[in-house]
């Protein structure tokens, strides 16, 4: 059955290895790699773990991209030269409209890289795969039009809605060891799962790629995490990283890439190696990533990859692919795998992790009802052959004991070939055999677009394997608790519909009156017949040629998709300090690109910047009175109430041409790769953000969009400034000439007339200062183009 022409039958299975594959544009150039790293070696002199083989060998200009070497860790600013560019649909929808723009000026025919779209992010859980991929289909149409006709235009891969999440695609597909690539989605380093860097960045960044301009990324430090032992029983690699998110919290990995080495690496399958690789995101790392090993050798041959796999063993061969000897990392970390239990995350942040063992205490401590609501399965975190067969042999044995599950019980597939082969091999009927609905080969409830009808505006509490759990993140009930496990943990857990329940312990009572216990599950990494890949026709043609007469679809009326107009510099007249700035609000506490920009049903307008901006920090604390999406104008007109909304606060103030300010906390952006957290502000006339501190990968989106992140001095300045006030940057002018020792002052005048001023610190290169005096990077982009 066709919905409109993006909806497809089932087509006959056939082996992955039959996927038609383009392997030159999916192989890394190790022998070019290798020679750019002899060139890094030869002033550096010294040892270098393999997150920096990786980086320093993707050099824009390997001979003297790092200068005359000293310090770079967390200090040099590299220029880089990444190697593929992955796009899920609701961030795809500013870069396809960007580039448009960009390679129009540019004269571009074709992406500078290989470059990919992936449509799972607009898909909305509800009653089931077939009746969800229909109707998204449907309502989101005018969306998925744009994307592939953009994707034709220039030589894009577009993959279907129904194809798979973005992450898994990446890892079966395209993913490969050594590889530098960048994903328009936070949880990009997924792919590090294959011994690769794979950073999640802004839609900006990725034009950078696309376009050829060398990606700039400020040097990160190396966390090593030394891992022995192996994991036993109910512990698997989703424990570990439950376990880390627990030991470094959400900005311990901030500036950071963690390396992982040790003999206990090259006992995890690939896909495992993956969940780790994807959570490092809930710690705020940079990325993550691994020795190539044996089981990435298997797993590429099994995705019908083998030329890409001998290619890495040719590469490993020579010292690319690992650590050399006597690396030095900034920090290392240990862990014995023997020891590790299973663990449980939340609620409401990733890094609040409780053992198993001391979760049933620590829930009734909480007074929480001993209650589960619902158990969540699948996503790009937990969606591999190994994880859904350990769960089909825990539901088995409750089939067996005649167990059904107690609550709702949702699976999602990572990708087409997962669900394809689940369903070959049994997995799916056996998990619906106990209840379980297996959603669409989509985001989903990861990711807010869950229907979900009940508990609305109660408390109540739900375990996933998602990587993420912030308030109102999944259902839109900011009530809900959501705890992370692993798909495991989860699924036995759901057959007791009880917080408290330790399957490791705990039995359940049966309708005879009997008891039963759970054996530890096990599970198979790889299908012993190979994967199936279901239906190819979701999957585009490798490396399509650009169609340059294609014409990018934008209805004149669309309310989902909007050209952009370009932001205008700040500075005028000669003067290079910022105008005036009225502060908006001064935002309390945890301030995720969820509160800024929230997902769920706004990924509809991500591509009509005037409708999203609509949610601009509507969920966000306002300091001065604890209220949620409050802010205070305090200069309104008459007949205009003080107390707003933000978004319409910030309205009024655009409306009066009076640009404005935040003053935020700590880890200000944590979360999503959220390219409209940066943009909404932008577009109501934010040009100034103060920041306690800064996540990175908002950070760097606020300059990339012209707004200029600057962080406190002294943190105890948050609380000196209110909404009303007014700042002006001094030293800013200094800086933008050319002096990188300039400090930037901040001088404040209260709403009662008190002057004072306090010093801050940045992190602005000499290129983002070039994007801040042209109003954005696009705009400096664009300027040397023409």
């Amino acid at each position: 059955r066709v919905v409109q022409g993006l909806a497809r039958t089932r087509s006959f299975a056939t082996h992955a290895s039959a996927i038609p594959r383009n392997y030159p544009s999916i192989t890394p150039p190790y022998p070019e790699l290798i020679q750019n790293l002899e060139h890094v070696r030869n002033v550096l002199k010294r040892p270098l773990t393999l997150a920096e083989k990786i980086l320093y060998s993707h050099l824009h200009d390997p001979v003297n991209g790092l200068g005359i070497g000293g310090r770079i860790r967390g200090e040099a600013y590299l220029q880089l030269k990444p190697g593929r560019v992955a796009m899920q649909d609701a961030s795809a929808q500013y870069v396809a409209i960007v580039c448009s723009l960009q390679f129009m000026s540019a004269g571009l025919a074709r992406c500078a890289v290989p470059t990919s779209i992936h449509c799972d992010h607009l898909i909305q859980a509800s009653e089931g795969a077939k009746a969800d991929l229909e109707r998204s289909i449907v309502s989101n149409q005018e969306v998925f039009d744009f994307l592939e006709s953009a994707a034709r235009k220039y030589g894009i891969e577009f993959w279907r809605p129904g194809s798979g999440i973005i992450h898994q695609i990446v890892l079966e597909n395209y993913a490969a060891p050594g590889m530098l690539m960048l994903g328009t989605d936070s949880h990009t380093p997924n792919a590090g799962g294959l011994g690769m860097l794979a950073i999640g960045v802004g839609g900006a960044d990725a034009v950078d790629a696309m376009t050829g301009t060398p990606w700039e990324l400020k040097a990160p430090q190396v966390v090593g995490v030394h891992l022995t032992g192996e994991l036993s029983g109910w512990a698997t690699t989703k424990d570990l990283i439950l376990h880390l998110a627990g030991k470094l919290t959400v900005r311990g990995g901030t500036g950071r890439i963690i390396e992982y080495f040790g003999p206990g690496v090259h006992n995890q399958s690939c896909t495992g190696l993956a969940t780790i690789a994807n959570m490092g995101a809930e710690v705020g790392a940079t990325t993550s990533t691994f020795p190539y090993t044996k089981h990435m050798q298997s797993y590429l041959h099994a995705t019908g990859r083998g030329p890409v796999a001998q290619a890495a063993d040719e590469a490993a061969g020579r010292g690319f692919l690992s650590a050399d000897e006597n690396a030095e990392y900034d920090e290392v970390i240990e862990i014995n795998l023997s020891d590790l239990e299973p663990t449980i995350n939340g609620p409401f942040t990733p890094d609040l992790a409780t053992p198993l063992s001391k979760f049933g205490t620590f829930v009734k401590e909480q007074g929480w009802k001993d209650e589960l609501s619902a158990g969540l399965i699948g996503s790009c975190t937990n969606s591999s052959y190994e994880d859904m067969t350990r769960v089909a042999d825990l539901a088995r044995q409750a089939k067996a004991a005649g167990l059904t599950t107690k609550v709702p019980f949702l699976c999602t597939p990572g990708s087409e070939q997962i669900r394809a082969t689940m369903e070959r091999d049994d997995i799916s009927s056996t998990l619906q055999d106990v209840g379980a609905t297996v959603l669409a080969n989509a985001c989903g409830p990861c990711i807010g677009q869950w229907k979900r009808e009940d508990k609305k505006g109660e408390e109540n509490a739900i375990l996933t394997s998602f990587n993420r759990n912030f308030k109102s993140r999944n259902d839109g009930n900011r009530y809900t608790m959501n705890f992370l496990a692993s798909p495991t943990i989860v699924t036995a857990m759901s057959f007791s519909g009880s917080l408290t329940f330790n399957p490791m312990t705990d039995s359940l009572t049966l309708d005879s009156g009997k008891s039963f216990k759970f054996a530890p599950p096990s599970g198979q990494d790889l299908p012993s017949t190979g994967f199936t890949p279901g239906d190819t026709s979701l999957y585009p043609l490798p490396t399509p040629e650009p169609q340059p007469d294609a014409q990018v679809i934008i209805r004149k009326d669309s309310q989902r998709l909007e050209l952009l107009e370009p932001f205008s510099s700040p500075f005028s007249h000669g003067n290079l300090e910022l105008p005036p700035l009225k502060v908006l609000m001064r935002v309390r506490g945890k301030c995720t690109t969820d509160h800024i920009s929230a997902a769920g049903p706004w990924l509809k307008y991500k591509g009509h910047l005037t409708n999203i901006s609509e949610n601009l920090l509507i969920t966000a604390v306002n300091d001065e009175g604890g209220d949620v999406n409050v802010a205070f104008d305090h200069d309104a007109p008459h007949g205009l109430t003080n107390a707003d909304t933000i978004p319409n606060v910030a309205k009024r103030l655009k409306a009066r041409n009076q640009p404005w300010t935040l003053i935020v906390d700590d880890n200000y952006g944590e979360g999503s790769a959220r390219e409209h957290a940066a943009l909404q502000p932008r577009f109501y006339g934010c040009n100034l953000i103060v920041a306690r501190s800064f996540a990175r990968i908002h950070e760097t989106n606020l300059k990339k969009q012209g707004v200029l992140p600057l962080w406190f001095a002294d943190k105890a300045d948050y609380s000196r400034i209110s909404s009303g006030d007014v700042i002006e940057t001094v030293g800013l002018a200094d800086l933008l000439e050319g002096r990188p020792d300039a400090t930037i002052h901040l001088r404040v005048t209260t709403r009662s007339g008190e002057t004072f001023q306090i010093p801050t610190k940045h992190t602005m290169s000499t290129d983002q200062l070039k994007w801040l005096r042209a109003g954005s990077a696009l705009n400096y982009i664009r300027s040397q183009m023409q």
